[in-house]
């Protein structure tokens, strides 16, 4: 365990380093970012981080600002901060590789979020259930968030856990905190999005649905309308892509990413190619 400081906060991070000498140059690197409120870099630590590693990729891995073991500030929600806090991280620890950044449900909002804020700093994106962050993603979020009985989140996790109550509560109960002791649910509604022509996007972008999720409804949009990306929709799926589908996960994003790493794509990032589905 490690924790860097970026600007105010203590970051814990976790990295992986490729397993045997690269083939040709420096390993590329891998950033993943988790999803939010019951959420941690764990779920990446026995899952999608050996994958790549063992593949002869740098894994990078840390808790959002809030989450696991990284400082909780009672302010700064914002989509913007916690893309800034991802920003900051990699001038911390001295990257100066493009990253493939891995993002799961609100993590692939930061994801989309740094491609835009930092083209340079971006390689590529991979969107595992997620969205990119224009408005409709920030009403969705509200919606989520904020509300009565405090919003369709806290609904869905009272549900869930009087389904079974024999479930591990623990992760919400962990997520109940961070909503009481921040500004979280108030501030990311209140985020500053990209236009939705997502025209500041222009990167590759590699997006994993869930067939049953109400996410896999983008997957064509983002196809047409991003010029470089592949959607892929998992049949018999909803959200839990990573949890449920570890495996098949692992599968189609180290396939994608060897396909990807070694092309210039930055020479012909002017003229799009077609996306595919």
């Amino acid at each position: 365990m490690a924790k860097i400081r970026v600007g105010e906060l203590d970051v814990h991070v976790q990295r992986m380093s490729a397993a045997g000498p690269p083939a040709d140059g420096p390993p590329p690197l891998v950033v993943l970012v988790h999803g939010l409120l019951i959420d941690s870099l764990a779920s990446y630590y026995f899952s999608l981080g050996p994958a790549f590693a063992e593949r002869g990729m740098d894994v990078l891995m840390y808790d959002l600002r809030g989450h696991g073991r990284t400082g909780r500030p009672a302010t700064g929600y914002r989509l913007e901060d916690f893309v800034a806090d991802l920003d900051g991280l990699l001038d911390a620890l001295g990257e100066d590789r493009p990253a493939h950044v891995v993002g799961n449900s609100f993590g692939g909002a930061i994801a989309y979020g740094l491609a835009a804020a930092r083209p340079d700093r971006v390689r590529s994106v991979i969107a595992i259930e997620s969205e990119p962050p224009v408005k409709s993603w920030a009403e969705k979020m509200a919606e989520g968030l904020t509300g009565e009985e405090g919003g369709l989140v806290v609904k869905e996790v009272r549900t869930w856990l009087a389904e079974d109550p024999e479930r591990n509560a623990r992760p919400f109960q962990l997520a109940g905190d961070i909503l009481d002791a921040t500004t979280l649910s108030e501030d990311i509604p209140r985020s500053r999005v990209l236009d939705d022509g997502l025209a500041d996007i222009r990167c590759p972008v590699f997006a994993v649905f869930g067939a049953d999720s109400e996410l896999a409804a983008q997957a064509d949009h983002l196809a047409a309308t991003l010029g470089h990306c592949r959607s892929v929709v998992l049949p018999d799926q909803g959200h839990s892509v990573l949890v449920e589908r570890t495996r098949e996960t692992a599968e189609l994003l180290v396939e994608w990413l060897e396909d990807n790493i070694h092309d210039d794509i930055h020479d012909d990032i002017h003229t799009p190619a077609k996306g595919v589905r």
